[in-house]
């Protein structure tokens, strides 16, 4: 009996979850914002289905329109934000909460705001290498060779690091 369409895709979903909730959530302000993003990519993941040409494995085309819808998303947010006042720069923490952040949750904050502060691309293609995409994969997705892929994942490293150490 052969596979549905609906059934591929679920094992995909299942397989690549995890995945695509960490990217979304690069793009994401919260949590909140990364279940709406990741409901976006759900439905246009579900819409192009039956545009799935096997041209690429299924997981490096999910990537490409989860990239894509998060782009777009982002896009969205900055042209809102633009018209609205933010009111997420106001924190209310307790002395509890905050002594139980450990000096990880600290790095990996530096390490989200830095990688915000990259471009569009840059943040695309770093994100995919933190999720352990493959350097081929990478390259269909983003349309650059793997040589181009490897050199920028360099440069990358070094911005986000001396990134960081300014933040130290």
């Amino acid at each position: 009996m052969g596979k549905t369409l609906e059934d591929v895709f679920l094992k995909a979903f299942e397989e690549n979850q995890q995945k695509l909730v960490r990217i979304c959530s690069v793009y994401s302000k919260n949590s909140e914002d990364t279940k709406d993003l990741l409901q976006e990519v759900l439905i246009n993941i579900w819409k192009s289905m039956p545009s799935f040409k096997a041209e690429s494995s299924i997981d490096t085309w999910m990537y490409r329109i989860t990239l894509n819808t998060c782009l777009r998303f982002r896009s969205n947010t900055i042209k809102k934000q633009k018209r609205f006042i933010s009111m997420d720069s106001i924190v209310i923490v307790s002395a509890q909460t905050e002594t139980k952040h450990n000096e990880l949750d600290e790095k990996l904050t530096k390490l989200r705001c830095c990688i915000n502060e990259l471009n569009k691309a840059d943040r695309a293609i770093i994100t995919l290498y933190l999720e352990k995409v493959p350097y081929k994969d990478i390259s269909i997705i983003t349309g650059l060779t793997e040589n181009h892929i490897a050199v920028k994942i360099k440069r990358i490293k070094l911005k986000l690091l001396n990134c960081i150490n300014e933040q130290s």
